[in-house]
């Protein structure tokens, strides 16, 4: 039987001879399993191996790629051929090469315990006693841990806060929204009918005032809000911001869905649920803090509003499945969730130091624990032609218009995901997009 480091060994001496080449995609894992004569958990231990010497990269949904080598040639000019290649800088799964190691040592144990039958069987919303401790245990924060019997299990974190909107609001009603806002709540206020109001924002955050004024206008049902690292603009709420809006919520009745699925990159700040724990769901998700194909949403709901949001989870068919519940458990005791938690805040300093080096001379915006980056363009860009030049290059970037809860039109700004690609891939497609930027969209159109 082969050993699968001495498999490893041969792939890494192909990378290094240069027959992979850096870009390349190697094969499906049965595919190489076939190849190679080696079982398919061969295979998948080959992969895990190459990945974390760091000459692989995986992404979900397109394979495995052997990993760009740092001092890799500068790119072609931003106004030049197509790329043949897409860097996707519009989703954002932050990756850290100790990864697969951790989360592969918490399974084996999980695949070995002798319960593998056990945790495979269904469970609901409210998952297991020993489920609920070790998620109230990650969602720690500040001085805050929910209250176990509070916590609710959902597929996904997008699940967790469909199943909250759902259960706050109804077809027809009122939800306060932050003026840019998580793209997939818009789609998810659609779906069930229900109208967004946009809400002012400043360097703060959302502006409570801005609640009140729309509660008076026409009632509120509830309000969608990100305290901590708003997605697009990486906007935290201060304490005093945070003690203002809870205050409002409290006065006024209005209930709050929190999104907290990058706070993890904050978990010194306690969240709005500590401050106005009787009026907030707070939804979060294990797949940023570990690995984007880990999927498992948890909603914190006030015991008067658990029945609803549990119901919604039945009723979407929205409930967990039970292997990641008990992976999640193992991962958080033996401290691989802990260990990756603060790998990824490091990690988003550095790509923000990135982002910096190329973009310092434009009008960017991002916090250093962030891996988001809002680009204001330059005249006389606009955020359409942009984006379409960018993915002329193979780059992918978000729109501002995406965000907009209000204005059919945004600014004519993007926003930039920093986690996806390598590092190297990063530096070098914000080089090709800063030359993008200081050339003429003119220049683009005549190509």
């Amino acid at each position: 039987m082969k050993d699968f480091r001495s498999v490893a060994d041969a792939v890494a001496a192909e990378i290094a001879a240069g027959r992979l080449r850096e870009g390349e995609r190697l094969p499906p894992q049965r595919e190489f399993a076939r190849r190679h004569a080696i079982a398919d958990s061969t295979a998948a231990r080959v992969y895990r191996e190459l990945a974390r010497r760091g000459l692989t990269v995986g992404q979900v949904g397109r394979g495995t790629f052997v990993r760009e080598a740092p001092g890799a040639p500068a790119p072609a000019p931003a106004l030049s051929e197509p790329a043949d290649s897409r860097v996707d800088l519009e989703l954002n799964h932050p990756v850290v090469p100790e990864q697969a190691g951790l989360l592969a040592a918490g399974l084996e144990k999980l695949v070995r315990s002798g319960h593998l039958e056990s945790v495979l069987r269904p469970v609901g919303a409210a998952g297991t006693p020993a489920a609920r401790e070790a998620a109230a245990d990650l969602l720690t924060r500040g001085r805050w841990r929910p209250d176990p019997e509070r916590i609710l299990f959902a597929g996904n974190g997008r699940q967790a806060l469909s199943a909250a909107v759902a259960a706050l609001t109804r077809p027809g009603a009122r939800l306060g929204v932050e003026e840019f806002t998580y793209p997939v709540l818009k789609s998810i206020a659609a779906r069930l009918g229900v109208t967004l109001v946009p809400l002012a924002i400043d360097e703060d955050g959302l502006v409570p005032e801005a609640v009140e004024e729309a509660h008076r206008a026409d009632p509120l049902h509830a309000v969608y809000v990100q305290p901590v690292l708003h997605n697009p603009l990486s906007l935290t709420m201060p304490a005093r911001r945070l003690d203002h809006l809870a205050d409002v919520l409290l006065t006024s009745g209005i209930s709050a869905v929190e999104d907290a699925v990058w706070a993890f990159l904050r978990d010194d700040l306690p969240p709005l649920a500590s401050r106005a724990a009787e009026r907030t769901v707070l939804v979060d998700s294990l797949s940023k803090r570990l690995s984007p194909g880990l999927s498992l949403g948890f909603a914190v709901a006030p015991e008067a509003m658990a029945g609803r949001v549990a119901g919604a989870l039945r009723s979407g068919g929205w409930t967990p499945m039970r292997f990641p519940l008990e992976a999640m458990v193992r991962w958080q005791a033996d401290g691989a969730v802990a260990t990756l938690v603060r790998a990824k805040q490091r990690e988003a300093g550095a790509r923000q130091e990135i982002a910096q080096r190329h973009l310092g001379d434009f009008r960017t915006r991002g916090a250093p624990s962030s891996y988001y980056r809002w680009w204001e363009l330059p005249s006389p860009w606009r955020a359409d032609t942009f984006v379409a030049a960018a993915a002329r290059h193979g780059i992918a970037v978000t729109p501002a218009a995406a965000f907009s809860a209000g204005r059919p039109r945004g600014p004519q700004a993007v926003r930039l995901g920093l986690a996806s690609p390598t590092r190297e891939v990063l530096s070098r497609a914000l080089a090709t997009l800063a030359d993008l930027a200081r050339s003429a969209p003119d220049e683009f159109a005549g190509e």
